[in-house]
């Protein structure tokens, strides 16, 4: 192990993936009712679905940056020469400064890099970069990679209201649709780390169809890894993923994962997204 990789907890990667390519994830944190958990170790993302329907207070906060110099440090004795620190976009949460704190502390040099994404997003990104440092390449060439196809990922999304992520100040320029919030479906989407409103359609029906169609787009005739995102909407999520998995033509791995705690707190319940994140 030359490189080793690190990501956060929204790259929501499965234990099996983590475990497979030695990638250090660091957790963030969720407050449920004044009570700080943290997200992937114990709490659960219904459980977060469950306190927004109940309207009670939820939020996120950043993990400290002595939690990243834990699991360097961990990388470290186990062989690390370099690390490879991929997270959450920095309009999105400050987590990368807790990580470019950590670095400087780090036993081996650390390149962090602001995935300017989330989700499976940066999930296929980090892997990209796992499976690449595996067969030998330097930090440079990983970190090269991973921001490579950061940068190439397509990230749409259904949200069922727009007022999670109002309270939560993570919806950029979509405020704009926050007025006629009532009348419509909004479709967005991640522009350089950023929430953007794309379209919007006066039903969730149109609204997923719609969220199909723009992945299907995004696919086009390439090599893809896609992933289906939801929140305590599995039946909607498992449909959209059968539609997508026999309309998209070179499709190489296909995930459906729910979203986590962090995430699921700013987006709610209902919540649909799609990550399309070509391999070449």
């Amino acid at each position: 192990m030359a490189t080793a990789l690190v990501t956060d907890s929204t790259a929501y990667l499965s234990p099996d993936l983590v475990q497979e390519h030695g990638i250090g994830v660091v957790p963030l944190h969720v407050v449920v009712g004044g009570q700080e958990r943290q997200e992937g170790v114990d709490i659960a993302a219904h459980e977060v679905a469950e306190a927004l329907r109940g309207f009670k207070p939820v939020s996120t906060s950043r993990p400290s940056p002595q939690a990243f110099l834990d699991v360097y440090r961990d990388l470290a004795d186990k062989g690390a020469d370099s690390i490879v620190s991929v997270h959450i976009s920095a309009d999105m949460s400050s987590t990368i400064g807790s990580a470019q704190l950590a670095a400087q502390s780090s036993p081996v040099p650390v390149t962090v890099i602001d995935s300017r994404s989330m989700g499976m997003a940066m999930g296929y990104a980090v892997l990209a970069g796992a499976a690449l440092a595996a067969r030998g390449a330097t930090a440079d060439e990983v970190a090269e990679a991973v921001r490579a196809r950061c940068g190439r990922t397509t990230v749409v999304f259904y949200v069922d209201t727009l007022e999670h992520l109002r309270r939560g100040g993570r919806i950029g320029r979509a405020n704009a649709l926050v007025g006629s919030a009532l009348a419509i479906k909004p479709i967005l989407g991640l522009s350089d780390g950023s929430i953007v409103p794309l379209e919007r359609v006066r039903t969730a029906s149109r609204a997923i169809a719609r969220l199909e169609e723009l992945a299907v787009e995004a696919a086009g005739d390439q090599a893809v890894d896609v992933a289906v995102h939801h929140l305590d909407s599995l039946e909607r999520a498992e449909k959209l993923a059968e539609r997508l998995r026999a309309r998209i033509d070179n499709l190489h791995e296909f995930d459906l994962v729910e979203l986590g705690a962090v995430v699921g707190a700013h987006v709610g319940p209902g919540t649909l997204a799609i990550a399309v994140s070509p391999r070449v």
